[in-house]
């Protein structure tokens, strides 16, 4: 079971260079895949932002069904203070390693922030 990062669905909604990487991975994983509470909503900043929003219409409509939605409980709230402390990660990228580990998933990835990371399988596209 896979924990996708914000930054791989962006990559193909803003058709970066690795979208097709990306895309793959999807495709192959039908199923497996998660998404947090706080990925989808910075999808929605993004492309509100550039007045994409029949993009972010799309991708709910087309993506969220095939995915399962996550939050992480309150009470481990500390947990992302913890990892972003500990391990150096930002609240985005903090949020996503405790929403990980808190559900035992692998986290896909293209972000640089997550190398060295040893207790939470990362995956990076």
């Amino acid at each position: 079971m896979f924990l996708v990062d914000t930054n791989v669905f962006l990559e193909i909604l803003l058709g970066q260079a690795k979208k097709e990487s990306g895309k793959k991975f999807l495709d192959d994983n039908i199923g497996n895949l998660n998404i947090t509470d706080f990925s989808l909503h910075s999808i929605g900043v993004i492309l509100f932002r550039y007045d994409k929003e029949s993009i972010f219409q799309n991708f709910v409509e087309d993506v969220i069904p095939n995915v399962s939605l996550l939050s992480l409980p309150i009470k481990m709230y500390g947990e992302v203070i913890n990892a972003s402390r500990n391990l150096n990660l930002d609240f985005d990228d903090a949020y996503q390693y405790s929403i990980a580990k808190y559900h035992g998933l692998k986290v896909v990835t293209m972000d640089k922030d997550f190398e060295g990371i040893v207790d939470v399988e990362i995956l990076f596209l």
